[in-house]
Protein backbone atom coordinates (compact mmCIF):
# COMPACT_ATOMS: atom_id res chain seq x y z
CA UNK A 1 0.00 0.00 0.00
CA UNK A 2 2.88 2.48 1.00
CA UNK A 3 4.46 1.34 -2.19
CA UNK A 4 1.59 2.08 -4.52
CA UNK A 5 1.22 5.88 -2.32
CA UNK A 6 4.67 6.65 -3.25
CA UNK A 7 3.94 5.71 -6.87
CA UNK A 8 1.35 8.16 -7.80
CA UNK A 9 2.78 11.10 -5.70
CA UNK A 10 6.40 10.65 -8.00
CA UNK A 11 4.16 10.10 -11.01
CA UNK A 12 2.09 13.20 -9.80
CA UNK A 13 5.83 15.43 -9.03
CA UNK A 14 6.83 14.01 -12.61
CA UNK A 15 3.25 15.17 -14.27
CA UNK A 16 3.43 18.46 -12.65
CA UNK A 17 7.13 18.90 -13.72
CA UNK A 18 6.68 18.34 -17.46
CA UNK A 19 3.36 20.03 -17.68
CA UNK A 20 4.90 23.17 -16.16
CA UNK A 21 7.78 22.64 -19.01
CA UNK A 22 5.54 22.90 -21.50
CA UNK A 23 3.67 25.65 -20.39
CA UNK A 24 6.63 27.45 -20.20
CA UNK A 25 8.02 26.92 -22.92
CA UNK A 26 4.88 27.24 -25.05
CA UNK A 27 4.84 30.42 -23.27
CA UNK A 28 7.76 31.62 -24.58
CA UNK A 29 7.32 30.54 -28.20
CA UNK A 30 4.04 32.46 -28.02
CA UNK A 31 5.60 36.10 -26.77
CA UNK A 32 8.66 35.28 -29.12
CA UNK A 33 6.44 34.50 -31.82
CA UNK A 34 3.48 37.06 -31.95
CA UNK A 35 3.46 40.58 -33.28
CA UNK A 36 3.23 43.05 -30.47
CA UNK A 37 -0.03 45.33 -30.09
CA UNK A 38 0.42 49.27 -30.52
CA UNK A 39 -2.07 51.07 -28.80
CA UNK A 40 -2.73 54.98 -29.73
CA UNK A 41 -2.15 57.37 -26.98
CA UNK A 42 -2.34 60.98 -25.95
CA UNK A 43 -5.03 61.57 -28.61
CA UNK A 44 -6.02 65.41 -28.73
CA UNK A 45 -8.17 67.24 -30.95
CA UNK A 46 -8.81 70.52 -32.11
CA UNK A 47 -12.39 71.29 -33.07
CA UNK A 48 -13.14 75.09 -34.48
CA UNK A 49 -17.05 75.54 -35.11
CA UNK A 50 -17.34 78.17 -38.11
CA UNK A 51 -18.28 81.92 -36.63
CA UNK A 52 -18.32 81.21 -33.02
CA UNK A 53 -17.84 83.95 -30.84
CA UNK A 54 -19.64 85.04 -27.43
CA UNK A 55 -22.72 86.39 -29.59
CA UNK A 56 -22.94 82.92 -30.90
CA UNK A 57 -22.16 80.25 -29.03
CA UNK A 58 -22.99 77.97 -31.68
CA UNK A 59 -21.40 79.11 -34.70
CA UNK A 60 -22.55 81.63 -37.77
CA UNK A 61 -25.46 79.02 -38.64
CA UNK A 62 -23.19 77.57 -41.74
CA UNK A 63 -23.42 74.16 -40.30
CA UNK A 64 -19.71 74.40 -40.64
CA UNK A 65 -16.77 72.87 -37.91
CA UNK A 66 -13.23 71.32 -38.93
CA UNK A 67 -10.11 70.71 -37.25
CA UNK A 68 -7.32 68.01 -36.60
CA UNK A 69 -6.94 65.27 -34.73
CA UNK A 70 -3.56 64.06 -33.06
CA UNK A 71 -1.98 60.89 -31.60
CA UNK A 72 0.96 59.38 -30.47
CA UNK A 73 1.61 56.19 -32.56
CA UNK A 74 -1.56 56.61 -34.76
CA UNK A 75 -0.83 56.63 -38.96
CA UNK A 76 -4.82 57.03 -39.62
CA UNK A 77 -7.84 58.71 -38.58
CA UNK A 78 -11.81 58.44 -38.23
CA UNK A 79 -14.35 60.37 -38.18
CA UNK A 80 -18.49 60.26 -37.40
CA UNK A 81 -21.02 62.46 -36.95
CA UNK A 82 -23.81 60.91 -34.61
CA UNK A 83 -24.98 57.70 -33.43
CA UNK A 84 -26.08 56.19 -37.13
CA UNK A 85 -23.76 58.52 -39.45
CA UNK A 86 -20.78 57.04 -41.57
CA UNK A 87 -17.66 56.89 -40.97
CA UNK A 88 -14.63 59.24 -43.21
CA UNK A 89 -10.61 58.40 -42.71
CA UNK A 90 -7.75 60.63 -42.64
CA UNK A 91 -4.54 60.00 -42.82
CA UNK A 92 -3.24 63.47 -41.59
CA UNK A 93 -6.28 63.85 -38.95
CA UNK A 94 -7.68 67.30 -40.75
CA UNK A 95 -11.81 67.43 -40.90
CA UNK A 96 -13.92 69.44 -42.09
CA UNK A 97 -18.16 69.11 -42.43
CA UNK A 98 -20.64 71.13 -43.38
CA UNK A 99 -24.03 70.13 -41.79
CA UNK A 100 -27.19 71.04 -43.92
CA UNK A 101 -30.00 69.49 -42.00
CA UNK A 102 -31.18 73.09 -40.48
CA UNK A 103 -32.36 74.11 -36.43
CA UNK A 104 -30.14 73.92 -33.68
CA UNK A 105 -28.37 70.47 -33.87
CA UNK A 106 -26.97 68.63 -30.73
CA UNK A 107 -24.81 65.51 -31.68
CA UNK A 108 -21.87 63.25 -30.55
CA UNK A 109 -18.80 63.65 -32.43
CA UNK A 110 -16.73 60.71 -32.70
CA UNK A 111 -13.17 60.83 -33.41
CA UNK A 112 -10.74 57.55 -33.31
CA UNK A 113 -6.90 57.39 -33.91
CA UNK A 114 -5.98 53.93 -35.39
CA UNK A 115 -2.42 52.22 -35.13
CA UNK A 116 -0.65 50.08 -37.86
CA UNK A 117 -1.78 46.90 -36.01
CA UNK A 118 -5.36 48.65 -36.36
CA UNK A 119 -5.82 49.28 -32.67
CA UNK A 120 -7.75 52.26 -31.95
CA UNK A 121 -8.17 55.01 -29.05
CA UNK A 122 -11.47 57.43 -29.30
CA UNK A 123 -12.78 60.64 -28.13
CA UNK A 124 -16.20 61.46 -27.92
CA UNK A 125 -16.92 65.48 -28.46
CA UNK A 126 -20.87 66.57 -28.09
CA UNK A 127 -21.59 69.43 -30.35
CA UNK A 128 -24.27 71.87 -30.42
CA UNK A 129 -24.03 73.32 -33.70
CA UNK A 130 -26.77 76.08 -35.28
CA UNK A 131 -27.57 75.19 -39.31
CA UNK A 132 -29.28 78.53 -40.94
CA UNK A 133 -28.76 77.62 -44.50
CA UNK A 134 -25.64 77.89 -46.19
CA UNK A 135 -24.00 80.54 -43.30
CA UNK A 136 -23.42 83.26 -46.41
CA UNK A 137 -24.59 87.03 -46.48
CA UNK A 138 -26.12 86.85 -50.04
CA UNK A 139 -22.95 88.97 -50.94
CA UNK A 140 -20.02 86.22 -51.75
CA UNK A 141 -18.12 87.43 -48.50
CA UNK A 142 -18.44 84.96 -45.80
CA UNK A 143 -16.27 81.83 -46.40
CA UNK A 144 -18.34 79.01 -46.10
CA UNK A 145 -16.18 75.96 -47.78
CA UNK A 146 -12.61 76.11 -48.69
CA UNK A 147 -9.36 73.54 -48.66
CA UNK A 148 -6.02 74.90 -49.01
CA UNK A 149 -4.17 71.78 -49.20
CA UNK A 150 -1.68 72.00 -45.82
CA UNK A 151 1.09 69.86 -45.23
CA UNK A 152 2.46 66.69 -47.19
CA UNK A 153 0.58 63.48 -47.77
CA UNK A 154 -2.92 62.11 -48.87
CA UNK A 155 -6.26 64.33 -49.31
CA UNK A 156 -8.32 64.98 -46.78
CA UNK A 157 -11.07 62.20 -47.12
CA UNK A 158 -13.72 64.14 -45.21
CA UNK A 159 -13.98 66.89 -48.29
CA UNK A 160 -12.70 64.18 -51.45
CA UNK A 161 -13.07 61.10 -53.12
CA UNK A 162 -11.31 59.64 -55.73
CA UNK A 163 -12.82 57.91 -58.84
CA UNK A 164 -10.80 55.47 -61.12
CA UNK A 165 -10.29 53.26 -63.56
CA UNK A 166 -10.07 53.43 -67.63
CA UNK A 167 -12.33 53.45 -70.59
CA UNK A 168 -11.94 56.34 -72.19
CA UNK A 169 -14.92 58.17 -69.74
CA UNK A 170 -17.26 58.54 -72.64
CA UNK A 171 -14.76 60.70 -74.53
CA UNK A 172 -12.25 58.31 -76.08
CA UNK A 173 -9.65 59.45 -73.34
CA UNK A 174 -6.09 57.44 -72.52
CA UNK A 175 -5.76 57.69 -68.75
CA UNK A 176 -6.27 55.28 -66.28
CA UNK A 177 -7.48 56.93 -63.10
CA UNK A 178 -5.88 55.47 -59.41
CA UNK A 179 -6.04 56.26 -55.81
CA UNK A 180 -2.47 55.94 -55.73
CA UNK A 181 -0.37 58.79 -54.14
CA UNK A 182 1.60 58.72 -56.95
CA UNK A 183 -1.22 60.72 -58.52
CA UNK A 184 -2.57 62.29 -56.26
CA UNK A 185 -1.50 64.24 -52.80
CA UNK A 186 -0.78 67.67 -51.16
CA UNK A 187 3.34 68.45 -51.34
CA UNK A 188 4.01 71.32 -49.35
CA UNK A 189 0.80 72.75 -49.19
CA UNK A 190 0.01 71.90 -52.81
CA UNK A 191 -2.65 69.09 -54.37
CA UNK A 192 -0.96 67.51 -57.43
CA UNK A 193 -2.75 65.50 -59.73
CA UNK A 194 0.04 63.69 -61.78
CA UNK A 195 0.00 62.25 -64.96
CA UNK A 196 2.85 59.39 -65.51
CA UNK A 197 3.49 57.39 -68.45
CA UNK A 198 4.20 53.72 -66.94
CA UNK A 199 6.63 50.76 -68.12
CA UNK A 200 3.84 49.47 -70.31
CA UNK A 201 3.18 53.24 -72.01
CA UNK A 202 -0.55 53.39 -70.27
CA UNK A 203 -0.88 56.73 -68.46
CA UNK A 204 -2.44 57.13 -65.05
CA UNK A 205 -3.60 59.72 -63.72
CA UNK A 206 -6.16 61.22 -60.88
CA UNK A 207 -10.06 62.18 -60.71
CA UNK A 208 -11.16 64.03 -57.26
CA UNK A 209 -14.78 64.77 -56.52
CA UNK A 210 -16.93 66.43 -53.22
CA UNK A 211 -19.55 64.76 -54.21
CA UNK A 212 -21.55 64.04 -50.95
CA UNK A 213 -19.14 65.66 -48.91
CA UNK A 214 -19.64 69.35 -49.87
CA UNK A 215 -22.75 70.37 -52.66
CA UNK A 216 -23.90 73.38 -52.81
CA UNK A 217 -26.04 76.67 -54.78
CA UNK A 218 -25.04 80.26 -55.59
CA UNK A 219 -21.86 81.85 -54.96
CA UNK A 220 -18.62 82.83 -55.54
CA UNK A 221 -15.82 79.92 -55.94
CA UNK A 222 -12.27 80.91 -56.68
CA UNK A 223 -9.49 78.51 -57.51
CA UNK A 224 -5.54 79.29 -57.75
CA UNK A 225 -4.39 76.79 -59.82
CA UNK A 226 -0.96 75.65 -62.40
CA UNK A 227 -1.78 73.63 -65.46
CA UNK A 228 0.50 70.89 -66.98
CA UNK A 229 2.18 71.57 -70.15
CA UNK A 230 2.55 68.04 -71.65
CA UNK A 231 1.01 68.49 -75.06
CA UNK A 232 -2.25 65.81 -74.89
CA UNK A 233 -3.50 66.55 -71.44
CA UNK A 234 -6.70 67.82 -70.66
CA UNK A 235 -6.78 69.28 -67.01
CA UNK A 236 -10.28 70.09 -66.02
CA UNK A 237 -12.00 72.18 -62.60
CA UNK A 238 -15.51 71.70 -63.05
CA UNK A 239 -18.76 70.86 -61.41
CA UNK A 240 -21.04 68.29 -61.84
CA UNK A 241 -25.44 68.15 -61.05
CA UNK A 242 -25.70 66.97 -57.35
CA UNK A 243 -29.07 64.45 -58.73
CA UNK A 244 -26.59 63.31 -61.38
CA UNK A 245 -27.21 59.37 -59.71
CA UNK A 246 -30.88 60.07 -60.56
CA UNK A 247 -30.88 61.92 -63.58
CA UNK A 248 -28.02 61.54 -65.46
CA UNK A 249 -26.08 63.63 -67.64
CA UNK A 250 -26.89 66.20 -69.26
CA UNK A 251 -29.82 66.98 -67.61
CA UNK A 252 -28.34 67.21 -63.67
CA UNK A 253 -26.05 69.74 -65.29
CA UNK A 254 -22.07 70.63 -66.18
CA UNK A 255 -20.38 73.71 -65.39
CA UNK A 256 -16.68 73.90 -66.36
CA UNK A 257 -15.34 77.00 -64.59
CA UNK A 258 -11.65 75.81 -66.14
CA UNK A 259 -10.95 73.53 -68.83
CA UNK A 260 -7.62 73.43 -71.36
CA UNK A 261 -7.74 71.76 -74.44
CA UNK A 262 -5.03 71.14 -77.60
CA UNK A 263 -4.38 74.63 -77.08
CA UNK A 264 -2.18 75.25 -74.51
CA UNK A 265 -2.34 78.92 -74.89
CA UNK A 266 -6.03 79.30 -73.62
CA UNK A 267 -8.79 77.95 -71.67
CA UNK A 268 -12.41 77.99 -71.63
CA UNK A 269 -15.38 77.97 -69.54
CA UNK A 270 -18.54 75.86 -70.91
CA UNK A 271 -22.38 74.97 -69.52
CA UNK A 272 -23.84 71.88 -70.42
CA UNK A 273 -27.63 70.96 -70.17
CA UNK A 274 -30.26 69.18 -71.54
CA UNK A 275 -32.62 69.98 -74.01
CA UNK A 276 -36.37 69.14 -74.06
CA UNK A 277 -35.95 67.09 -76.91
CA UNK A 278 -33.29 65.26 -75.02
CA UNK A 279 -30.59 66.59 -77.23
CA UNK A 280 -27.40 67.87 -74.49
CA UNK A 281 -27.08 71.76 -75.15
CA UNK A 282 -23.89 74.12 -74.46
CA UNK A 283 -22.25 77.32 -74.51
CA UNK A 284 -18.63 78.03 -73.84
CA UNK A 285 -16.13 80.72 -74.40
CA UNK A 286 -12.11 80.39 -74.34
CA UNK A 287 -9.49 83.40 -73.32
CA UNK A 288 -6.31 83.86 -73.97
CA UNK A 289 -3.89 82.47 -71.42
CA UNK A 290 -0.49 81.44 -72.51
CA UNK A 291 1.11 81.51 -69.33
CA UNK A 292 -1.09 78.71 -67.66
CA UNK A 293 1.95 76.67 -66.32
CA UNK A 294 1.76 79.76 -63.75
CA UNK A 295 -0.61 80.18 -60.97
CA UNK A 296 -3.46 82.04 -61.84
CA UNK A 297 -7.01 82.17 -59.94
CA UNK A 298 -9.74 80.92 -61.60
CA UNK A 299 -12.72 81.84 -60.84
CA UNK A 300 -17.15 81.66 -60.72
CA UNK A 301 -19.76 83.55 -59.95
CA UNK A 302 -23.06 82.31 -59.80
CA UNK A 303 -26.39 83.46 -59.35
CA UNK A 304 -30.36 82.93 -59.33
CA UNK A 305 -30.23 84.02 -62.89
CA UNK A 306 -26.48 84.15 -64.02
CA UNK A 307 -23.13 82.34 -63.88
CA UNK A 308 -19.62 84.17 -64.60
CA UNK A 309 -16.30 83.04 -64.67
CA UNK A 310 -13.14 84.88 -64.31
CA UNK A 311 -9.54 84.54 -65.20
CA UNK A 312 -7.35 86.50 -62.70
CA UNK A 313 -10.91 88.65 -61.82
CA UNK A 314 -11.19 89.54 -65.38
CA UNK A 315 -14.85 88.45 -66.66
CA UNK A 316 -14.63 86.07 -69.89
CA UNK A 317 -17.66 84.06 -69.59
CA UNK A 318 -21.09 84.91 -68.90
CA UNK A 319 -24.73 83.41 -69.50
CA UNK A 320 -28.20 83.53 -68.13
CA UNK A 321 -29.25 80.45 -66.94
CA UNK A 322 -32.98 81.65 -67.09
CA UNK A 323 -32.69 80.13 -70.34
CA UNK A 324 -31.69 76.76 -69.47
CA UNK A 325 -34.91 75.32 -69.66
CA UNK A 326 -37.17 72.82 -69.39
CA UNK A 327 -35.12 71.22 -66.55
CA UNK A 328 -33.07 74.45 -64.95
CA UNK A 329 -30.15 72.73 -63.28
CA UNK A 330 -28.16 75.53 -62.68
CA UNK A 331 -30.66 76.15 -59.79
CA UNK A 332 -29.66 72.94 -57.96
CA UNK A 333 -26.86 71.66 -56.02
CA UNK A 334 -23.49 70.97 -57.53
CA UNK A 335 -20.10 69.14 -56.76
CA UNK A 336 -16.41 69.94 -57.57
CA UNK A 337 -14.45 67.57 -59.90
CA UNK A 338 -11.15 68.53 -60.30
CA UNK A 339 -8.86 65.63 -62.78
CA UNK A 340 -6.68 65.65 -65.71
CA UNK A 341 -7.15 63.73 -68.56
CA UNK A 342 -5.05 62.15 -71.62
CA UNK A 343 -6.04 62.48 -75.15
CA UNK A 344 -9.61 62.47 -76.25
CA UNK A 345 -12.56 64.25 -78.03
CA UNK A 346 -10.91 67.50 -76.31
CA UNK A 347 -6.84 66.65 -75.11
CA UNK A 348 -5.64 66.13 -78.40
CA UNK A 349 -2.52 64.16 -79.92
CA UNK A 350 -0.62 62.83 -76.77
CA UNK A 351 3.15 63.48 -77.48
CA UNK A 352 4.68 60.67 -79.13
CA UNK A 353 8.05 61.57 -77.82
CA UNK A 354 7.19 60.74 -74.24
CA UNK A 355 9.19 58.45 -72.39
CA UNK A 356 8.82 55.88 -69.15
CA UNK A 357 8.78 57.53 -66.52
CA UNK A 358 7.47 60.64 -67.62
CA UNK A 359 5.44 62.76 -64.95
CA UNK A 360 3.43 66.00 -65.60
CA UNK A 361 0.84 67.89 -63.12
CA UNK A 362 -2.15 70.27 -62.34
CA UNK A 363 -1.59 71.72 -58.96
CA UNK A 364 -3.75 73.23 -57.01
CA UNK A 365 -3.24 76.23 -54.01
CA UNK A 366 -6.45 76.02 -52.81
CA UNK A 367 -9.90 76.69 -53.31
CA UNK A 368 -12.31 78.71 -51.63
CA UNK A 369 -16.26 79.26 -51.11
CA UNK A 370 -18.11 82.29 -50.61
CA UNK A 371 -21.59 83.04 -50.39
Amino acid sequence: MKKTNYFNLFFFLLSFFIFSCSSSDDSADNNNGGSQEIIPTNLQVSLTIQGKNSENPNGDGSGVFYGIATAEDAINYGFRIGNDGEETQSQSGDFSFTLTDQGLLQFPFYVYAYSSTGNSEMKIINLTIDVEGNGGSGDNDVLVWSDEFNGTGSIDSSKWTTETGGGGWGNQEAQIYTSSSNNVRKESGILKIKVIKESNGNFTSARIKTQDKFEFKYGRVDIRAKLPSVQGSWPALWMLGANYPDVGWPQCGEIDIMEQFENKDEIASTLHWKLANGNRAMYGLPTTNSTSTDFHIYSLEWTSTNIKTFLDGVEFFSMNISDADPYYPFNEDFFFIFNVAMGGTNGGTIDPNLIEGYVDAMEVDYIKVYQ
